[in-house]
């Protein structure tokens, strides 16, 4: 999966909530976040992680192109 579909997913993901909000809740930067969303980086492994927890979905689902299930997307 390229940078730009995962920043997308990203995006998905966090939905009404800030880049500030979920930034500090993973702890990385809020710039750190917005060069993700943009596609400019991906995280490492580490941050992909606590990415998937904070959103409730799998690593798979978030950063290579899986899908998400029903209970996922709730």
């Amino acid at each position: 999966m390229d940078a730009m579909a995962i920043g997308r997913k990203l995006k998905e993901c966090r939905g009404a909530r800030t880049q500030e909000e979920v930034a500090k809740s993973v702890g990385i930067t809020r710039s750190a976040l917005n060069m993700y969303e943009l596609g400019c980086r991906i995280p490492r492994d580490n941050i992909k992680c606590r990415l998937a927890d904070y959103y409730g979905v799998s690593v798979g689902a978030l950063f290579f192109g899986g899908e998400f299930t029903n209970s996922e997307l709730n």
